[in-house]
C-alpha cells in the first residue's frame, strides 16, 4: 500500500471539493480508509510544500510520484486511491 500526500490551500475551493469529494469516496468505499493519506497545507508547512515540484493545489503524490495537479474530478481521486492500494 502507498502513502497519498494532499497538497492543498485551506482557502482554495478546489481543494475543498477535492476535499469533500475524498470524504464521499472514503465513506463510500470502506476498504480506501486503509490507505494512510497527508494533508498538507501550504500555508502551514511552507517548507516541505516548496519541496515538491507543483504549481496549482489541490496537487496529490502518491509515494513521492505526482499524479495529479490542479482541479481534479471524483473520478481522478478515486483513481488515485485505487492506485494507492495496488502492489
Amino acid at each position: 500500500m502507498k502513502k497519498i500526500q494532499l497538497f492543498i490551500l485551506r482557502n482554495c475551493p478546489f481543494c475543498i471539493q477535492a476535499l469533500d469529494w475524498q470524504n464521499k469516496i472514503l465513506t463510500e468505499n470502506p476498504h480506501y480508509r486503509e490507505v494512510p493519506i497527508e494533508i498538507i497545507d501550504e500555508n502551514e508547512q511552507y517548507e516541505l510544500a516548496n519541496s515538491y515540484d507543483y504549481y496549482y493545489v489541490p496537487s496529490y503524490y502518491l509515494d513521492g510520484r505526482k499524479l495529479h495537479e490542479g482541479v481534479a474530478t471524483r473520478e481522478k481521486i478515486e483513481n488515485i486511491f485505487a492506485q494507492a492500494l495496488e502492489d
